[in-house]
């Protein structure tokens, strides 16, 4: 029995989101988060994991990987909106968002390859435990990070998973936001 859904491509090429099988029973569930035969969302060799803790209302952004890390997300307590931005020249998607709630509520692994500028935010009123897996081992003398600030008004979607005519395309992204329809 498959406990992987299935695979969706979000609309930045390598984005991908699935829900995992969460199997219940009368002493609480079961559920497998990451095999290496699942080829439709693990593209990449996982060499480490990796656990984050954040309060209510954090913002953990923007930053991304300039030598080719690939990050798996599964959020285990608590919900969390992450976003992935492309802003590299001459890419089709420039300026596309790709935004994701995830929540431990319903188990989803997501997909990001590291070129994205990424982060999230904590939503709702408990932490967050997010969980995830990596295909580049952490290098404490030469990190494959680069960073740029929470508030950058250089991040301005001109498409938000795919939609151009979302109310917050075109404005410097806004993590607090307010929810709409």
């Amino acid at each position: 029995m498959p406990l992987l859904g299935e695979v969706r491509e979000l609309a930045l090429p390598g984005v991908k989101l699935v829900d995992v099988a969460v199997l219940p029973d009368e002493r609480g569930f079961f559920a497998e988060i990451m095999r290496r035969d699942w080829s439709a969302i693990l593209e990449d060799e996982i060499v480490q994991a990796n656990l984050s803790f954040s309060y209510p209302g954090i913002v953990r952004a923007w930053h991304r990987h300039v030598r080719g890390q690939v990050d798996y997300f599964l959020v285990v307590q608590g919900a969390a909106k992450i976003c992935a931005y492309d802003d590299e020249e001459g890419s089709p998607t420039k300026g596309h968002l790709v935004e994701v709630v995830l929540s431990s509520k319903r188990p989803q692994i997501l997909r990001v390859p590291g070129k994205y500028w990424h982060g999230y935010k904590v939503v709702g009123d408990e932490p967050v435990l997010l969980l995830y897996f990596v295909n580049k081992l952490y290098d404490y003398k030469n990190p494959d990070e680069e960073r740029r600030p929470w508030n950058d008004p250089a991040v301005v979607p001109v498409a938000i998973n795919g939609r151009r005519d979302d109310p917050r395309c075109g404005k410097p992204w806004d993590w607090f936001y307010p929810p709409h329809k």
